[in-house]
């Protein structure tokens, strides 16, 4: 009786701490990090677009721009984020095919490509909303830098917006 008693204790102490250590998930894993436009959420952006006092007509056109170019991303943020997994199964084959690991990841380069033109034309757009002293204080703020530029959850996130998933190209307002 005694010891079925220290059983059962010990089984729930073990269950016990298992558990708590799962809540804390996996972790990052191997590609660890955010991703691009997680600044955004933080300080960066923020602080740009607080220092450059936009008025309320322009606020309403970067916002504008900004939901426009995320619904042109998502397609191919979904079909990107399909195609990474669809790459982790090819490497995870007993004997993973090269050819069709090679043409994945082409298709991956080439989404990747696609996001990043609609992020620049975005970004231009912003800029022809704003006045040139803005322009000044946004180029001022980080040569290279600009908005959107900093880790984060990848298109989806940058001025005007936290959001978005997955790993993307750097730079998202």
């Amino acid at each position: 009786m005694k010891k079925a008693v220290l059983t059962v204790m010990a089984v729930l102490a073990i269950l016990a701490l298992t558990t708590t250590s799962f809540a804390y998930g996996w972790g990052q894993g191997m590609g660890g990090g955010r991703g691009p436009g997680y600044g955004a959420c933080q300080s960066g952006d923020t602080q740009v677009m607080a220092g450059l006092n936009l008025t309320a007509d322009q606020e309403a056109k970067i916002k504008s721009l900004r939901e426009a170019q995320l619904k042109e991303a998502k397609p191919l943020q979904d079909k990107m984020f399909s195609k990474r997994g669809e790459l982790k199964l090819l490497w995870l084959q007993q004997n993973p095919d090269r050819e069709k690991i090679v043409a994945v990841q082409k298709e991956i380069r080439s989404l990747r490509d696609q996001l990043q033109d609609k992020q620049t034309n975005h970004r231009l757009a912003v800029l022809k909303v704003l006045t040139p002293e803005q322009q000044t204080k946004v180029q001022a703020f980080g040569a290279g830098r600009g908005f959107g530029h900093g880790k984060g959850f990848g298109p989806g996130a940058g001025m005007g917006g936290c959001g978005g998933y997955g790993p993307g190209p750097r730079g998202n307002w």
